[in-house]
């Protein structure tokens, strides 16, 4: 026989808990959770319905990442610049356009940041090699509204910038 403790004392069975203090016991609506979103942080097909415009942070420009290795490699100062917000103002969620055509989606609940756009580029990436890759370094976003008011177009380039050589110390 099983050993039951005094405070586990069998309770008449009911309905769900809510039921029994009164409340409703109709199926709840479906409504999505007003959690995920955080003030100030717009969905970018509300900011298109207002004609808001968006400012991409020019940091994208200055990091001289290569689409196929991981953003986490980066050097401060860049990789301190991954936590800014991508676009001003913040979107919920950003279309990344290459130019021939492949289109990547960066997500972020609370405003998707560099490091969502870059993480998002580099999932299509990460297999390749740098001389699979015609442009493997990013050169920057492009916002044009006249094209689509919802994406970026991702440009990228041949090479970085060479990075400063530090002095050898003698």
């Amino acid at each position: 026989t099983a050993i039951m403790s005094a405070d586990a004392a069998p309770a008449p069975l009911s309905k769900v808990d809510s039921a029994v203090q009164g409340l409703s016991s109709s199926p709840p609506k479906e409504k999505r959770r007003a959690s995920s979103s955080v003030p100030g942080v717009y969905n970018i097909l509300d900011l298109e319905k207002e004609g808001t415009e968006l400012k991409i942070a020019v940091e994208t420009q200055k990091l001289n990442w290569h689409i196929n290795k991981s953003p986490m490699t980066l050097d401060d100062p860049e990789k301190g610049w991954l936590k800014k917000p991508l676009t001003t103002p913040p979107v919920k969620r950003i279309d990344l356009h290459f130019p021939l055509g492949l289109e990547v989606t960066a997500r972020n609940l609370k405003g998707v940041t560099i490091k969502d756009a870059l993480d998002a580029i580099h999932k299509q990436f990460r297999k390749k090699a740098d001389d699979e890759l015609e442009a493997p370094v990013l050169a920057g976003f492009e916002w044009d509204k006249e094209e689509s008011w919802t994406r970026l177009v991702v440009h990228c380039k041949k090479e970085g910038a060479p990075q400063p050589k530090k002095k050898a110390k003698k």
